[in-house]
């Protein structure tokens, strides 16, 4: 028997959504058995899906399941730092996501975050600490999570209304000698986890306005201001003009030597009034330098 507590942000929900977030390891097909025969009981009574949910109220699973609340460092280590702050408030916190570091699994800046917010938020089975936009595994930059369940809500609605602006900084193959703006519908292959520029049902529509900084005859810098948020909106659409990531081998860049990845990286967010810039990683800047012969000014 696992038994659960409801908090104050789990008022008024419904229950399947409820053990969604608080049996993460655990299929929503399992979870919905469970209601169905009657495993799920809510103050004593069995509860169905729908069950809309107080605060306070005890929730009991007749069944043994593990790890509900297993923490990565079980040995009692402290939690992996976080990476550097870079805006906190309204129930969101911007991180600098340093590359190479995935946003979501279990060697993650998710994980991260869990590990060290977990002994300062209120008690709650339906939220958690969670990025509110992804970033790629090789991208650097501002990433936004949510602290509380009002800054997830929040932010959400900006992203909804389109009042969020976020702007990349990338080195792209060949020449791009002025600006353009990029409207695209995309298709996601999710077998090859892909994104290609697609017409037709099933799509997308994707919009980035382009600037290039400074370039040579190989590569451009360019300033990459997106009004929508598609996975990997950028890549894909440069690839499709024949511009991939120097070093996006996935889609098509030439490989550099020395590096593993492409170099792409999210240098300002705004929302709300608020405009939170990250400063480029030591690698990026060394790269630019290597292929332009300048500096850029942060």
């Amino acid at each position: 028997m696992v038994e659960l507590q409801t908090g104050q942000d789990d008022n008024g929900r419904r229950l399947d959504r409820i053990l969604r977030k608080a049996l993460p390891d655990h299929s929503l097909s399992l979870i919905h058995r469970l209601l169905r025969q009657g495993k799920v009981l809510v103050n004593g009574k069995p509860a169905g899906p729908e069950t809309r949910v107080q605060e306070g109220s005890v929730i009991k699973i007749e069944l043994l399941l593990t790890n509900i609340k297993q923490k990565v460092n079980e040995n009692g280590a402290s939690p992996t730092p976080l990476p550097e702050v870079l805006w906190q408030g309204c129930g969101i916190i911007v991180f600098n996501k340093p590359a190479g570091l995935a946003t979501h699994g279990l060697t993650s800046i998710n994980t991260m975050v869990n590990e060290n917010f977990a002994d300062t938020l209120p008690h709650s089975l339906s939220f958690k600490p969670g990025p509110l936009h992804r970033l790629d595994k090789p991208t650097s930059g501002a990433i936004a999570f949510s602290q509380t369940l009002e800054g997830a809500q929040f932010f959400s609605r900006l992203l909804r209304e389109r009042r969020v602006v976020k702007t990349y900084l990338a080195i792209v193959e060949g020449v791009i000698p002025a600006g353009e703006t990029w409207q695209d519908t995309l298709l996601r292959d999710r077998a090859r986890k892909k994104t290609f520029t697609a017409g037709g049902a099933g799509t997308q529509c994707a919009l980035t306005k382009i600037r290039p900084v400074f370039g040579n005859d190989r590569y451009t810098l360019i300033e990459a201001q997106i009004a929508t948020g598609r996975t990997h909106q950028i890549r894909a659409q440069a690839a499709a003009r024949g511009h991939p990531l120097a070093g996006d081998r996935k889609y098509g860049g030439r490989g550099i030597l020395g590096e593993r990845d492409f170099f792409l990286h999210a240098w300002k967010i705004e929302f709300n009034g608020n405009l939170v810039v990250a400063p480029l990683p030591e690698s990026f800047l060394s790269r630019i330098s290597a292929f332009f012969g300048r500096e850029f000014a942060q």
